[in-house]
């Protein structure tokens, strides 16, 4: 067991819900922040106390727009954690963030409190698509909020991108990555979109609106033409869906590749923690209440607020080690299985290897085990032939 351990903050607002989004997030009043608040930095104090052995080398405030926090909230939470985890002196600290929506000082603020990495939710580069998507920010604002972040020195920052929206032409989409590489972000998320159910997105298409979405052989082109422009500006790709210039891969996020310890604080986040997985309550209420006026033994407290606990067996965890360690374009280790698991990767998943490479969608490069460029393509079902039934 590594004596690490990474902790993701969800803090669950929004100043406006956009028309994709089915994360756990809503626009609420500044006193449920303020109380939300209060609430995860007693839960930081609670599970700290099985923590003290651990050192904490990645933190990320997901969300939601963790950015719509007041500094005031931004400080309570960090000093908590300060004062409760022994925190590596250069742990990853990131913060997630709409463009346009914070200003210098609560940047300043930011990094006062030792966060050290921004994460910059653009999706597109084009103003009109940002208005379908129902982001609140232009392409000028984020250049503004992009160029404000740099002057306050910080050196390690993310920009999210989306591909295949509505009406969205391979050139458009082409446009906004050349216009955000340009900037040199240390880092680059690229999604497609998805159409979740719930969404105003899905609305509109169960109502026949014509979103005119690229068809499948568009969208194929453009998720390849996307590794070349940012290779061509220095990126590299390094898991399915992210590129970084060389030493700024995603820390937190290669946590949950590699199957790390991390513990997840606040609504509906999930955890990973000796070999167990579990998420906490979704009713906002319920998991306010129970951390500022539950009971004091803290097992109840923590029991009351995990929901969906789940023991991994041995079976679960090589299947892990493998769909998601599969994400990473180096892949898996089979030196690395066989430490984990006392077996060799060959001896449990022989079969569905073999088929694989022979269907050209694996390969084996030494120790490793990837996706091959074509495997990329089809990750999804690939990956899915390592659950057991």
């Amino acid at each position: 067991m590594s004596d690490s351990l990474g902790l993701y903050l969800h803090i669950p607002f929004c100043a406006h819900k956009c028309n994709y989004c089915d994360f756990l997030s809503s626009p609420m009043s500044y006193e449920a922040r303020k109380r939300y608040v209060d609430a995860l930095c007693e839960e930081l104090r609670y599970v700290a106390k099985s923590c003290k052995e651990r050192r904490v080398d990645t933190i990320f405030f997901g969300g939601g727009t963790p950015s719509i926090l007041s500094s005031e909230a931004i400080l309570q939470i960090m000093t908590t954690i300060y004062r409760n985890f022994s925190v590596s002196k250069d742990a990853e600290i990131s913060i997630e963030a709409n463009p346009g929506a914070f200003a210098r000082e609560t940047c300043e603020t930011w990094a006062y409190a030792g966060i050290n990495r921004l994460s910059m939710g653009l999706q597109s580069a084009c103003n009109e698509e940002l208005k379908l998507l129902g982001r609140i920010h232009s392409t000028e604002e984020f250049l503004e909020s992009f160029l404000m972040a740099r002057e306050i020195g910080f050196s390690n920052i993310n920009v999210d991108l989306m591909c295949a929206l509505p009406h969205q032409t391979p050139e458009k989409f082409y446009g906004t990555l050349e216009t955000v590489a340009s900037l040199s972000p240390e880092h680059l998320s690229v999604y497609n979109l998805i159409v979740e159910e719930g969404t105003l997105l899905a609305k509109w298409v169960e109502e026949g609106r014509d979103l005119g979405f690229p068809d499948e052989d568009t969208e194929r082109q453009m998720y390849h033409e996307t590794r070349r422009i940012l290779a061509k500006h220095g990126y590299e790709r390094y898991e399915i869906s992210n590129y970084a210039k060389k030493g700024y891969e995603c820390k937190h996020n290669l946590r949950y590749w590699e199957r790390k310890d991390y513990l997840g604080v606040g609504i509906g986040a999930a955890s990973l923690w000796e070999g167990k997985r579990f998420s906490n309550t979704v009713d906002f209420e319920r998991y306010v209440s129970l951390l500022l006026e539950g009971e004091s033994k803290d097992d109840f407290v923590l029991a009351k607020l995990r929901e969906n606990e789940e023991v991994l067996t041995k079976e679960d965890c090589m299947a892990e080690f493998m769909f998601l360690g599969l994400r990473k374009i180096k892949g898996v280790s089979q030196e690395e299985f066989y430490k984990n698991f006392d077996i060799p990767m060959d001896s449990i998943y022989h079969d569905v290897i073999e088929r694989h490479v022979k269907l050209s969608t694996l390969q084996i490069q030494g120790d490793a085990l990837s996706l091959t460029e074509y495997g990329l393509d089809v990750s999804n079902s690939v990956m899915a032939d390592f659950l057991f039934d």
